[in-house]
């Protein structure tokens, strides 16, 4: 049998997979003709992420001493060793899962493929491995996991310098290893006869059914003998399921009557007949039960609201559900789970999400979905019809984060990418990672400004004032005055007003200043113009010509526009104006900060995604800032409030 312990106790976490352990022992001490990378793989529900837990307790030096070692079969024990890297992708995107590696290792590198050429240089093999590749990214309908093996696992496997273990859905296994020498690679697929463990399963079914693990005492669960002999049925009809066999175990103790031990007809063989049995045992519809759980398998993120369960589920029924629900909770209750989750951006209290007990159960009520794109569609539409007059300050933080995600998959996503308020007030990695999904073409200007200024909204974790600020001056240098009006209009306490903007590389310096006016028709004296005055490479649209090597070009302050005059009738502050001006500024490569002068605190602060190259501020708060893309004024809080 490929799981005997041959007289050893189980790992206490695995409860079994002996052959398993025994073939990522091998790989963690480097035996020779081990391969290099090692591929775990499966279908839903198999056990992977289970048994990489078990075996990274034994990798772990601290957590090593918590478990009973001599007990085990010594061949499923890898020597302490240093632990091994561990980037868990869950919920980041490629990107991010590659630079928390880096981060773990100390690297310098400032571009992706940088990573690998540093990690190919250590003298020393690094191991590194990769648990829960499906559960990556913020939206499930981007791909991530495939990014994430193309991006990130593949250059890994190609690395000779780090032993890499990764746990992958079946349909991405063969590409880590694709390209790699004979030898290097394997794959272990929990699915085949080489690596099943019947008795594992038996064992897990009895501790699900033993009252010290907290099941009720019933009939057969307080009888040694009679719950051994369910845990063997439950093994035998599972199928090598270990989601299975959590699933049986959990219809029975939560709704026990009706429930016939000596039965096996009551014994699912899979996730579908788990559900169709508990339903048909209850005496409900297993379709009802489907629907019910439905909006939970289509769910983003950690989990779906309770207020929204009903409404959502009536969208993807296209009929009431509400009292379904209400009566439904010990039809529905074993396949679902709580998530106690913190408090949205905006303040409120903690709150109970629900989701549903594993991905596998996910997948098995979408696939049996008859149009999924269209169950998306109306649930979308729900989502939107429930934001209170379309102000997404005020919608359920769930549908404001997650609404993308649901979008792209119905194909609606690009309609939803004009709404000003939808980009400051959502979740922008969640919403950079939807729209990053979308083929280019397909997105209108205000989404690819969205797009191009994403990078700096995720970077800085800004709150939605901030965001909504680096919004609004993105579309004003991407020529989309109206939408940069509209982010006025969304009640935030934006630090800044965008006057213009100047799209010029090459700009060398800048400096406010003024330029004297002559007298009005009646002699009356007229307020001196402010101005900017930037030094722009010959050749810049209305600038002119200083030397063969700059021209300087001279710009309204408070408005867009050019004026027309000698750079040598502009007036420069004094150093005695500077000193006496409310405001002052500090930068470094790629930000900025206004201080208050008196106050000595900061104002606000910038980041750009270019480096700056110049700035100055006015005395009445006007911020001039050159980057590598141009130049732009803001105005700091106008007018400015000494606050």
């Amino acid at each position: 049998m490929t799981g005997s312990t041959e007289g050893y106790a189980p790992h206490p976490h695995v409860g079994g997979r002996t052959a398993a352990l025994r073939a990522l022992a091998a790989w963690r001490m480097e035996w020779p003709g081990t391969p290099r990378v090692v591929v775990l793989t499966g279908s839903q529900g198999s056990g992977r992420s289970r048994l990489l837990t078990g075996f990274l307790m034994l990798c772990d030096p601290e957590f090593r001493k918590r478990l009973p070692l001599d007990d085990l079969d010594p061949s499923t024990v890898p020597p302490e060793l240093p632990a091994p890297a561990v980037p868990s992708p869950e919920g980041l995107t490629a990107a991010q899962t590659l630079w928390a590696l880096a981060d773990h290792f100390g690297l310098s590198a400032a571009r992706t493929e940088d990573v690998f050429t540093e990690l190919s240089a250590r003298d020393d093999p690094l191991t590194v491995v990769v648990p829960d590749v499906d559960r990556a990214g913020p939206v499930r309908a981007a791909g991530e996991p495939a990014r994430l093996v193309r991006e990130m696992l593949k250059p890994l496997a190609a690395t000779d310098t780090v032993r890499l273990l990764v746990d992958v859905p079946r349909e991405l296994a063969a590409e880590v290893l694709a390209g790699l020498p004979d030898g290097t690679g394997r794959i272990v697929d929990l699915d085949d006869a080489q690596w099943a463990d019947r008795e594992g399963l038996v064992r897990q079914a009895e501790a699900l059914l033993d009252p010290r693990s907290g099941a009720p005492d019933l009939p057969f669960t307080t009888d040694p003998q009679a719950r051994r002999a369910l845990a063997e049925s439950v093994a035998t009809q599972a199928g090598g399921s270990c989601l299975t066999v959590q699933l049986a175990a959990r219809c029975m103790l939560m709704q026990p009557e009706g429930f016939d031990p000596s039965d096996p007809s009551l014994l699912p063989g899979d996730v579908a007949e788990a559900l169709d049995l508990h339903a048909r045992r209850l005496g409900s519809d297993p379709r009802t039960l489907r629907l019910m759980l439905a909006p939970l398998a289509l769910a983003e993120g950690d989990g779906l609201p309770l207020s929204l369960w009903g409404p959502l589920a009536r969208a993807v029924a296209e009929r009431d559900m509400d009292r379904a629900i209400t009566d439904g909770m010990l039809l529905a209750g074993p396949f679902v789970q709580p998530v106690e989750a913190g408090p949205a951006e905006n303040g409120g209290a903690d709150r109970t999400l629900l989701r549903l007990l594993h991905p596998g159960v996910a997948e098995e009520i979408r696939s049996g979905l008859p149009d999924l794109r269209a169950a998306q569609t109306r649930v979308a539409m729900a989502m939107l019809e429930s934001v209170p007059g379309q102000d997404w300050s005020k919608a359920d933080p769930y549908v404001r984060d997650h609404i993308a995600g649901h979008t792209l998959e119905a194909g609606l996503l690009p309609q939803l990418l004009t709404d000003p308020g939808l980009f400051a007030h959502a979740d922008p990695v969640a919403l950079r990672a939807a729209v990053e999904a979308v083929p280019l073409d397909l997105l209108d200007a205000p989404a690819r400004t969205y797009l191009r200024t994403a990078p700096l909204l995720t970077r800085t974790q800004a709150p939605a004032a901030m965001r909504a600020a680096l919004l609004e001056t993105a579309f004003v240098e991407d020529g989309l005055p109206e939408y940069a009006a509209a982010v006025h209009g969304l009640g935030l306490d934006l630090p800044w007003r965008t006057l213009w903007s100047v799209p010029a590389s090459g700009i060398g310096a800048v400096t406010v200043g003024r330029v004297p006016q002559p007298p009005g028709t009646d002699g009356a004296t007229v307020p001196a113009l402010p101005v900017a005055v930037l030094v722009v490479p010959p050749g810049t649209p209305g600038a002119r010509q200083v030397d063969a090597s700059s021209a300087v070009l001279v710009h309204h302050l408070m408005q867009p526009g050019h004026v027309d005059t000698d750079p040598q009738h502009v007036l420069r502050p004094t150093d005695e104006e500077r000193a006496a001006a409310p405001l002052g500024l500090s930068r470094g490569s790629d930000y900025l900060r206004v201080w208050d002068r008196t106050a000595e605190r900061i104002v606000t602060a910038l980041v750009s995604d270019t480096p700056v190259t110049a700035a100055d501020i006015s005395p009445d708060g006007v911020l001039v800032i050159a980057t590598e893309r141009g130049a732009r004024a803001l105005w700091i809080r106008p007018p400015f409030d000494p606050r």
